[in-house]
């Protein structure tokens, strides 16, 4: 029972690598730096609507600072409300 347990998590963790592989292969990292004009994805329901017909994307934005890898703060405009993202 045990070499059966063994030879289980082996195959786990081969599977596990090469999902990961797969994954990065098509994964693509953003550079974003100050500036840069960007669009907000922002998948909101609305009734009346059919899903297909609404559009998920807002902008353009422009990068205020980038605070750390992920979160960048944009603002809309020179006027509108900063948001973070």
């Amino acid at each position: 029972m045990e070499e059966i347990h063994h030879l289980a998590r082996e195959r786990i963790g081969l599977a596990s690598e090469k999902m990961k592989t797969r994954y990065d292969t098509r994964a693509t990292g953003h550079d974003f730096h100050d500036g840069d004009k960007v669009w907000l994805w922002n998948p909101k329901r609305r009734k009346e609507l059919s899903p297909k017909l609404q559009t998920n994307w807002e902008g353009p934005y422009t990068v205020l600072k980038r605070l750390n890898d992920v979160v960048v703060r944009i603002q809309k405009s020179l006027h509108s409300k900063k948001n973070q993202r």
